[in-house]
């Protein structure tokens, strides 16, 4: 499951919106460290695909992938050397697969900031060099472990403390590894790194409930449109607060409230969305009486790899993948008409898995 982490300073919405994602009551209160340990949520992904599915196929049961929210608690300067519960923060951000980053770019004198004045992109320079410091630490420690090994001649310790050192003073400069070029081997191996700089990255600019139909007009928000193009980081406007109304309507109430506000789609799909482009994922389904389900996996995977993701053995004894593409279900209308004109296609062992593929697989162990 996809696991997600909503960071930003103290005061900039993360809890609200937080609540308003989950449906979850997490502390919301107006002062730092109201999050302590973090809080998580499980949020269905929404794919209109799906519902077409479950009035072809009659299943007794959907099942929509899932996404997992973490609400870490608000970061602050000097959390790299333990201000704030900073270490302990730190840890949780690790575990993520994307950091969500929470920029409140709107003005209340009934909300305190922690700085005393609203400025995102402060905000977001404290977050950055935060996470810089922090990596600069675990990197200069695995620096030293390698020494040993480097005098030893050994090819992949020097392969690795160079890609290290490269890093190293990217992150000396404030710079961000991951606008740095690399080849897919050093990828593979900054991945064992688990550098928090190299996590994938969005912006949520949270803005007024009012800021919403004109964000044009909103100064803060237009900065950090200016910054995250430098950054080369996605930015979705949102309203944690019209967020939590959101979530408090049933499905059919909630495309109403959208289009009075003049929106195609609520804040946290677009989140959802944007992340699953930045982390290269896509859905493919399984389809049939018993049940209609989604499942998601990395762009590029191949058959036997999407079976893995239903179980081990599916992929251990992989024969076959019966494939129908989703297009071709809507163009001809039910499973069986495809079948019949050919659109039901038996892939083996190196098809590249596409996204909005119908699979059965066969197996045998």
């Amino acid at each position: 499951m996809l696991k997600a982490g909503i960071v930003g300073l103290p005061n900039v919405g993360k809890s609200t919106l937080f609540n308003a994602i989950t449906k979850a009551e997490a502390l919301a209160a107006n002062y730092p460290f109201a999050t302590i340990e973090p809080n998580v949520g499980i949020v269905f992904v929404q794919d209109k695909r799906l519902d077409v599915l479950a009035q072809k196929y009659k299943p007794k049961k959907v099942v929509p992938t899932a996404y997992e929210f973490i609400d870490i608690a608000g970061l602050v300067r000097g959390a790299s050397k333990g201000e704030g519960l900073g270490n302990q923060f730190l840890s949780h951000i690790r575990e993520v697969d994307a950091i969500c980053q929470v920029v409140r770019c709107f003005d209340d004198e009934n909300v305190t900031h922690v700085d005393g004045k609203v400025d995102p992109i402060r905000d977001i320079e404290t977050i950055k060099i935060e996470l810089n410091l922090a990596d600069i630490e675990s990197i200069e420690k695995r620096i030293q472990r390698l020494e040993k090994k480097v005098k030893t001649k050994s090819k992949e310790a020097i392969q690795e403390q160079e890609l290290l050192k490269h890093i190293k003073d990217t992150l000396d400069k404030n710079e961000s590894p991951r606008l740095l070029d690399f080849t897919e081997e050093e990828l593979k191996i900054i991945k064992n790194f688990n550098l928090l700089t190299m996590k994938p990255m969005i912006y949520i600019a949270n803005v007024a409930e009012e800021g919403l139909h004109e964000p044009e007009k909103n100064p803060h928000y237009q900065n950090v449109l200016s910054y995250a193009k430098q950054e080369k980081t996605e930015v979705v406007l949102i309203s944690a607060q019209v967020e939590m109304e959101i979530a408090s309507l049933q499905p059919e109430e909630q495309l109403t409230f959208l289009e009075a506000y003049g929106l195609e789609k609520s804040g946290l799909n677009e989140v959802i969305e944007k992340s699953y482009d930045l982390l290269g994922l896509k859905t493919y389904f399984t389809a049939g009486e018993p049940e209609v389900r989604a499942w998601t996996f990395k762009n590029g995977m191949k058959a036997p790899q999407c079976a893995g993701i239903i179980h081990s053995d599916f992929e251990r004894g992989f024969i076959k993948a019966e494939t129908l593409a989703y297009d071709d279900l809507i163009k001809y209308g039910t499973p069986q008409v495809a079948k019949e004109n050919g659109r039901v296609r038996l892939e083996g062992k190196d098809y590249v898995v596409k996204d909005g593929d119908i699979m059965l697989f066969r197996f045998n162990v």
